[in-house]
């Protein structure tokens, strides 16, 4: 003889279990449980009726399938914070690899020179001109120069005319004029080829005091929460 059992998952029925009890023993019986994170259906199913039950009336769960409803969150959480670490570490270690051999360099923008392209505390990334050639409409971060060729800091304004040989004219969107100087090749340190908005402004020496001793606090919390459940 067969019989067929609905089997459920969530609310839905999904399809039909099937058992066949024609080499079954008279006095056999047979605990039926179909189970998920929402519901458990569980049967009893002897020679004669199907009864509804619960299966801890009859078996003992393995513990390591017990999950209380109120741990479960915890252990969500667990899994999100972890995926964030290893997402972040690979993040860090390749951009640390590729500024390591000079591919990519990131600067926290300082002024407004460029808003509202790039913000104060905007991160920028780029990358040498032997990699990506500077061209009219670029950003270009080069070293600023006195009259007397001293250095006075790195600029990250736009190209608005010139060439690599007679000097680009560059100038910050915000600006009303151009820069007095006309960058050349050797000047630029870098073709802007990424922003990242406001990251900039965490990393600094008193958000990072702040910041730090809380995200170790948290991960230390949840930690011991993951333990506990």
């Amino acid at each position: 003889m067969e019989e067929s059992y609905e089997v459920i998952r969530g609310t839905e029925l999904v399809e039909n279990l099937w058992l066949d009890s024609s080499t079954a023993r008279s006095d056999s019986n047979v605990l039926v449980t179909i189970s998920n994170s929402k519901m458990e259906k569980t049967l009893l199913i002897t020679n004669n009726e199907v009864i509804e039950t619960k299966s801890s009336v009859y078996v003992k769960t393995p513990v390591e399938r017990k999950v209380a409803p109120e741990k479960k969150w915890i252990q969500q959480l667990s899994s999100v914070g972890k995926l964030t670490g290893y997402v972040l570490a690979a993040v860090l270690l390749s951009f640390s690899a590729l500024s390591v051999t000079g591919v990519v360099k990131a600067r926290i923008v300082l002024t407004g020179s460029m808003v509202p392209a790039i913000n104060p505390g905007d991160i920028i990334l780029t990358t040498p001109p032997s990699r990506l050639t500077p061209k009219k409409g670029d950003v270009v971060a080069y070293i600023g120069r006195r009259f007397d060729g001293s250095e006075v800091g790195i600029f990250s304004h736009r190209i608005v005319g010139g060439d690599a040989q007679s000097g680009f004219i560059v100038k910050g969107d915000n600006n009303p004029t151009p820069d007095v100087q006309h960058p050349k090749i050797p000047d630029i340190t870098g073709v802007v080829f990424f922003v990242i908005p406001w990251l900039g402004k965490l990393l600094n020496v008193k958000t990072l005091m702040i910041l730090v001793p809380i995200i170790f606090g948290f991960w230390l919390i949840l930690g011991a929460l993951r333990n506990e459940s």
